[in-house]
């Protein structure tokens, strides 16, 4: 007898005391792939037998089957099982972690294990404890059903003595394919469109579609319905499949249609009708091949040693790589609400907004007007059958191919680009986990920055206190390292020296020298619609845009000053054309805010003002002091009165030079003018504008 065990499972042995899971368990599992609750207990306490503690015992072993769990690994539990309560949180683990779920009963006789446990002198219990434990696993014969098991075997003893294992693979993990990789996003019936892509990515049509430098096409489901030939599309994709040069995940659309064929009751809405249709002029052999060529798709696939994963419409990093009806569900439908938005359609979650897996996500679905990256996830449905394009991914390249729709098909329910998507209630919370302990930052140029903990804590502490919405910070800038100290007299940096500091001691190979304007470094974010904001930076309400210092603060502290000032830089890249000619709806500009004392004339207010202030109150007493001492003759009465006036006038010039006098601020001067520069990006043409704009109050 063989039983096939999936390679990521959660098995659970059943049996009385003395039925030989301990045995059992050692012949088939690695030790390490094995948690036994009498080793826990003797962990916890130095003695397997050790009854009373078994309640510390299974809480660390469910703490450890729970990590390794989570760390996809196939775990053992050996204990006695035989009671439904002892066995719910092992299910309730197993479907937290998409783990497939098999019993193995171990049924020997009663009379038998009492035998073996009277052999051991560390099992000196009754028959009583035994013949309760076998009613218990009568019942629980029972109750497997209910519990969802997936698998379930009931051995005999000759059956435990003979029986085999067979690791089984679970087919939407295949680390070994490593592409390169064509993926297709919702094809929807466009067979044309589908032909004039292949043509775009380099596909060669005679005699059979085949790539000359042995790409494999990956499809994201939603082959069929809306579109004019869902059956040519099926007729290609499964040829392709077949030929093993093509990857196929099941889409909503699919997965409906596998259903009616199989004779399954559904509605024939979105696009099933004219796609059966079509169907009934094909001969039923086709149609029984393609009801089970769509029912063995696997929901998902994790390719390229785990750093791709494509789905219809999208997937978590736990579920990634697991098999349960969670994890089909999600692959098909992605995560809804429950609710029902104003055009009929549910209402879904954006999961890809919390997504920090190291997998890149590919996935469809949800029709977006262009490709859509949200940390490591792209959404390449562009609407098709709806006159939008139809789009493909390279992989490993990144680079996105689309070709246009041949005409719109049909209109859909809900316009593109409004989004029926809906954040989860703490979207806008910090997960401590993304910033807690040593962390490692995979980078395009530096590989992989180790973070201390000590200074993720420090950073945290920053930016739960002064920083702007983190959201917005997609740039912080860097800043040049400043030259040793000039060793001339007078001068605290010296050009001669700077520059050969630069190419000689940091190896630069060019050295730039500007003009420097008295301004102050800032980034703006500059979107042209609250719409485009909400789309990119996945921010609500009225914004759209923010304004932030090189550190991530915001600039202004004022937000009706920086609700106008943003405002204004919006409109003067609007006027000089930047928006149209870079093609986006959003800007990202590294630039210098004029005068200084824009950004200044708070800090002036708060911290030299006072100084100033209390630099005069001081002069003030200083000249008292003296004029006293000339009163009474003192000797050092002409030495005070002269110490006296050089604090008065050091106090006069320090608030001259900050404008720290009320109503003569030079500072406040300075606001009344700020200069918005814009360099254009390399490659642009002159056209563009240096200066986008002058805004004045």
């Amino acid at each position: 007898m063989k039983i096939a065990i999936p390679e990521f499972a959660h098995v659970v042995l059943i049996g009385t005391s003395g039925s030989g899971k301990s045995t059992f368990a050692r012949k088939h599992f690695l030790p390490t792939e094995v948690l036994s609750s009498d080793a826990f207990r003797g962990w916890v306490s130095d003695d397997e037998n050790r009854l009373d503690i078994s309640g510390h015992a299974f809480e660390a072993l469910h703490f450890l089957l729970a990590k390794r769990l989570e760390l996809g690994r196939l775990t053992v539990v050996d204990a006695t099982n035989v009671q439904r309560e002892a066995r719910a949180p092992l299910l309730k683990l197993a479907s937290e972690w998409h783990a497939l779920k098999v019993a193995i009963i171990l049924d020997t006789p009663m009379n038998l294990c009492t035998e073996r446990n009277a052999s051991r002198p560390d099992r000196q219990f009754g028959s009583h404890v035994v013949r309760a434990q076998r009613n218990d696993l009568r019942r629980t014969l029972g109750q497997l059903k209910s519990e969802k098991w997936h698998k379930v075997y009931v051995l005999t003893p000759d059956e435990i003595d003979s029986v085999e294992i067979v690791r089984e693979a679970i087919w939407s993990r295949r680390p070994n394919e490593h592409g390169p990789f064509d993926i297709v996003g919702d094809v929807h019936g466009c067979l044309g469109e589908l032909h004039d892509l292949l043509k775009a990515l380099g596909w060669l049509e005679v005699p059979e579609w085949h790539h000359p430098a042995g790409r494999k096409l990956v499809f994201l489901g939603d082959l069929v319905d809306r579109g004019p030939d869902s059956v040519g599309v099926l007729k290609l994709v499964m040829s392709l499949h077949e030929r093993d040069q093509a990857i196929c995940v099941p889409g909503n659309h699919d997965v409906k249609l596998s259903r009616y064929l199989q004779g399954q009751k559904v509605q024939l809405n979105h696009g099933l009708a004219e796609t059966v249709q079509q169907l009934d002029a094909e001969t039923q052999e086709f149609r029984a091949s393609a009801a089970t060529w769509i029912h063995g798709l696997v929901s998902h696939a994790v390719l390229d040693d785990g750093k791709l994963c494509v789905a219809h419409a999208g997937l978590r990093e736990s579920m990634q790589g697991r098999g349960s009806s969670a994890v089909r569900d999600f692959a098909l439908f992605g995560e809804t609400t429950g609710e029902i938005d104003e055009f009929g359609l549910p209402v879904r979650y954006e999961w890809a907004r919390n997504y920090r897996g190291r997998a890149l996500v590919v996935y469809g679905h949800t029709p977006v007007p262009t490709p859509e990256w949200i940390n490591n996830t792209i959404d390449i449905d562009t609407g098709c059958c709806f006159g939008g394009a139809l789009t493909a991914l390279r992989y490993p390249e990144r680079e996105l191919v689309s070709v246009p729709a041949r005409q719109v098909y049909v209109t859909p329910a809900r316009p593109i680009g409004l989004r029926g998507e809906r954040g989860h209630p703490d979207a806008d919370v910090l997960d401590l986990e993304d910033v807690i302990g040593r962390r490692s930052v995979e980078t395009r140029l530096a590989g992989r920055v180790t973070i201390r903990e000590e200074n993720a804590i420090a950073a945290l502490e920053v930016m739960s206190r002064f920083a702007a919405d983190p959201r917005w910070l997609i740039y912080l800038p860097p800043t040049m390292s400043p030259c040793q100290t000039s060793e001339r007299d007078g001068f605290l940096e010296h050009p001669t020296e700077a520059i050969s500091y630069f190419t000689r001691d940091v190896d630069v190979s060019k050295v730039v020298c500007e003009e420097k304007h008295m301004g102050s470094r800032a980034v703006a974010v500059l979107c042209r619609s609250r719409e485009a904001a909400e789309r990119r930076f996945r921010v609500g309400g009225d914004e759209v845009g923010i304004v932030f210092t090189r550190t991530g603060r915001p600039f202004f502290e004022d937000p009706c000053h920086h609700a106008t000032i943003l405002d204004r830089m919006i409109a003067a890249a609007d006027r000089a054309g930047l928006f149209e000619e870079l093609e986006t709806d959003w800007l990202l500009v590294d630039l210098e805010v004029m005068p200084w004392s824009a950004k200044a004339l708070g800090l002036l207010r708060s911290q030299y003002a006072p100084v100033g202030a209390a630099a005069n109150a001081s002069a003030q007493a200083w000249h008292r002091v003296a004029e006293g001492m000339m009163a009474r003759h003192h000797p050092d009465a002409a030495e005070w009165t002269e110490r006296a006036a050089a604090r008065t006038h050091s106090a006069d010039s320090f608030r001259e030079l900050t404008g720290a006098t009320a109503g003569t601020s030079t500072a406040s001067r300075g606001t009344n003018s700020l200069r918005f520069t814009c360099s254009p990006p390399r490659g642009a043409s002159t056209s563009i504008a240096t200066t986008c704009g002058t805004w004045k109050r």
